[in-house]
């Protein structure tokens, strides 16, 4: 008998095949299961090669540029998710230790963006930014009712932000009924700027979302200049509206880089901060932050109250079930990191981030919009002279050599702007930045062959393409 640890994977039934002697892939079904469950049962050690070399098909993680989203943790990390992997976070009876990482992941980002009583202020990990910028919004809504009082019937409220945002606000604009009054970017105005900001508020505006972090080109909207001008607005007898900063990315990078950049609850009209844990938070997929700057700034109807261990904890999310896994992972960088080892990690992303916009513009066919100063992220076009190909041209090209670089328009009124971005993450370092280089080179030397595009969704009816991009 050959040792059971060496044993080839048993059969499906009826194959007929000896399970001692026949090769793993000689045993997989003859069609791989898509549309409905399979009759029977496969082998563990089947079921997971056959899954494995499927998602062999995949881009590596280490070379996709266009998601903001952390593909590098330290094994310890990675260890500490597996271990957690079980815990529902939302069963705070069950997982007390788990609850309190959270509580104290939370007080930390509270004192992180200058909350004036970090222990009071609240707080919640979510699913991601798009759970936390929901309810943000809601939270803004529900004061914005109080407010008006009686006088909110029959009225619907409007959210102020730019052309720049996330889609989850146009989510959350429609699944709470609220207008979306979206600022268009305007020339080489690509963000939401303090006078178009106090121009589109009224009675009826619930908050003004700033974004810390643009994803269409990395830059910072300049929230102490919104908010003055929204002070200015409600001392002149206009109304006195608050403000939300989607911090998505550039909350985690701004309290460690940009000490004098002043953009978070030291601005009196600042209610509320998000940012994702899974993006410069440095923690694997899915996990997002939301603070309140005080308990005035989070109406109590929204908020319930769990009891463990004769401790009472407030809750306030969307999402009921969701894995305890990144919340430990998160506490393991704070506590693995400190405010030292951050600032180390971000800084060494923003040197990558801005020597590669330096090389990438020195290369000729391109101009910068951004240069990797503000996020370690960096748009860049082509010059008005190149008009043999595209950046979705080049975007191709590096895909072959298995770069990941986004290649898309901006938003209406600026949709003939067609930029490929680069983010640069933790993982990405000087030596890959080279290869990245070297590879562009390469492709912009077939590129110069071309006599016209042969990617371009604007030309290209064939050619299909989002217009925006990746959510991250």
């Amino acid at each position: 008998m050959p040792d059971e640890q060496h044993r080839a994977p048993t059969p499906y039934p009826g194959s007929g095949l000896d399970a001692a002697v026949v090769p793993t892939f000689t045993a997989e079904p003859g069609v791989m299961p898509s549309n409905r469950l399979p009759e029977h049962e496969l082998a563990p050690e089947l079921a997971h090669q056959l899954i494995h070399d499927e998602l062999m098909l995949d881009g590596n993680a280490r070379l996709n540029l266009a998601t903001f989203v952390t593909t590098w943790m330290e094994p310890h990390a990675a260890a500490l998710m597996a271990a957690c992997a079980d815990k529902n976070m939302i069963d705070r009876d069950e997982y007390p230790r788990t609850a309190e990482l959270e509580r104290r992941c939370s007080r930390m980002l509270a004192d992180l963006w200058h909350a004036s009583d970090p222990l009071t202020a609240p707080g919640c990990s979510t699913a991601g930014s798009s759970e936390a910028c929901m309810l943000a919004g809601l939270a803004l809504k529900r004061r914005w009712a109080a407010r008006l009082g009686g006088a909110a019937s029959g009225r619907r409220p409007n959210v102020v932000m730019g052309a720049d945002v996330q889609v989850c606000w146009d989510k959350f604009a429609n699944y709470f009924e609220v207008e979306p009054r979206i600022v268009p970017m305007r020339g080489e105005r690509h963000n939401l700027d303090a006078e178009q900001a106090a121009a589109h508020v009224d009675e009826d505006t619930l908050g003004v979302v700033a974004v810390l972090g643009s994803t269409f080109d990395g830059s910072y909207e300049p929230v102490a200049d919104i908010c003055a001008a929204l002070d200015d607005v409600a001392a002149r007898g206009g109304p006195d509206v608050p403000v939300h900063v989607d911090g998505a990315s550039g909350a985690m990078i701004a309290p460690f880089l940009d000490l004098d950049l002043v953009w978070d609850f030291r601005l009196p009209r600042v209610a509320s901060i998000n940012t994702s844990g899974h993006k410069y938070g440095l923690v694997y997929p899915g996990l997002g932050w939301v603070a309140w700057r005080d308990t005035a700034a989070l109406p109590e109807e929204l908020v319930y109250r769990v009891n463990y261990l004769g401790d009472e904890v407030a809750t306030f999310t969307l999402n009921f079930s969701r894995p305890g896994a990144p919340v430990a992972a998160q506490y393991y960088q704070f506590l693995r990191l400190g405010r030292d080892g951050y600032t180390r990690v971000q800084q060494h992303c923003r040197d990558v981030a801005t020597r590669l916009a330096d090389e990438v513009a020195a290369l000729g066919p391109f101009r910068l919009l951004t240069r990797g100063d503000e996020l370690p992220v960096f748009a860049a076009t082509l010059d008005p002279q190149v008009t043999h190909f595209s950046v979705f041209d080049v975007s191709a090209g590096l895909r072959e050599h298995g770069w990941q670089v986004p290649a898309y328009t901006f938003p209406p009124e600026c949709d003939d702007l067609a930029v490929l971005r680069f983010v640069v993450r933790n993982g990405l370092t000087h030596s890959l930045a080279d290869q990245l280089l070297a590879d562009l080179r390469r492709v912009l030397t077939r590129l110069d062959r071309q006599q016209h595009p042969m990617r371009d969704p604007r030309t290209d009816s064939a050619f299909s393409h989002t217009g925006a991009p990746s959510p991250g």
